[in-house]
């Protein structure tokens, strides 16, 4: 559910709020489809996009320095449509052959079907977390931890909870990065005074203050997809006001959906 308020009085204030732009911290979708799209004919709102940041692929001869051997593990974690790329691209590049063994673990269904453009997915050993949470995957990988071997693709050197996971309950597994963000330059679109940001990536909110290192939320409302995310909001010292997924918001069109009907109440 969207994390909006605690109190009547909070109830009020929201309702007072009128949102009539939010700005996604991603790019804009290729297709007119987009639940984003509808969601903004729906409450009259303009939705605009533009991506705080970018992946850039590391090259095989940075992904050598690392010494990962890949034949050598027989699972990989996947967290992201980007990971599940670049480590496939990574793999052509060396001429590395996946063994048809290798098992998947993803955090969602969307990114465990996203492996069909890579894999003959029936006949694969294919997981992922039943409600697309971290704790889903953990507990899925925790049913494997004691017979694999696994590979965690990660953005150049972050830590996660898969990592510490992997820590605690001495599960064999080696870090691989595969890729490394960047900041995209957000000058232009920073010009414009949004009601809402939303932003789905740890990343993304480091953007706004590398951009900004004064930044000041006063009436902006932030948005958060994920618990990484949430964290960042708010050791910056951000106001976290709309929070996704949650049991009844599993997505961020849902809690954006959610948060607007409240304040049109």
């Amino acid at each position: 559910m969207a994390k909006v308020v605690s109190s009547k009085k909070k109830v009020a204030e929201v309702k007072e709020v009128k949102i009539s732009s939010i700005l996604i911290t991603q790019p804009r979708p290729e297709t007119e489809k987009s639940p984003y799209f509808d969601l903004a004919k729906k409450f009259d709102v303009r939705v605009d996009f533009h991506a705080f940041i970018r992946v850039e692929g590391l090259t095989g001869k940075e992904f050598r320095k690392q010494r990962v051997d890949i034949t050598e593990y027989t699972a990989i974690v996947f967290t992201s449509r980007s990971a599940v790329d670049h480590f496939f691209r990574i793999c052509e590049e060396l001429k590395v052959k996946v063994s048809q063994d290798m098992k998947y673990f993803c955090i969602t269904e969307a990114v465990a079907l996203y492996l069909q453009k890579f894999i003959l997915y029936r006949k694969r050993k294919v997981f992922f977390s039943a409600d697309g949470t971290t704790a889903g995957l953990l507990e899925i990988i925790g049913k494997h931890k004691n017979n694999e071997k696994f590979i965690l693709p990660l953005a150049d050197s972050a830590k996660n909870d898969i990592a510490q996971f992997m820590i605690k309950h001495n599960v064999k597994y080696i870090e691989a990065s595969l890729y490394r963000t960047v900041s995209n330059d957000i000058t232009t679109v920073m010009e414009t005074e949004y009601d809402i940001i939303v932003f789905f990536s740890p990343y993304s909110v480091q953007t706004l203050f590398d951009h900004d290192p004064q930044f000041k939320q006063n009436g902006t409302l932030i948005g958060a997809f994920g618990p990484t995310t949430s964290k960042a909001v708010e050791d910056n010292g951000l106001r976290l006001d709309i929070k996704a997924p949650a049991p009844n918001t599993p997505s961020m069109v849902s809690a954006l959906e959610n948060f607007l009907a409240l304040i049109k109440k």
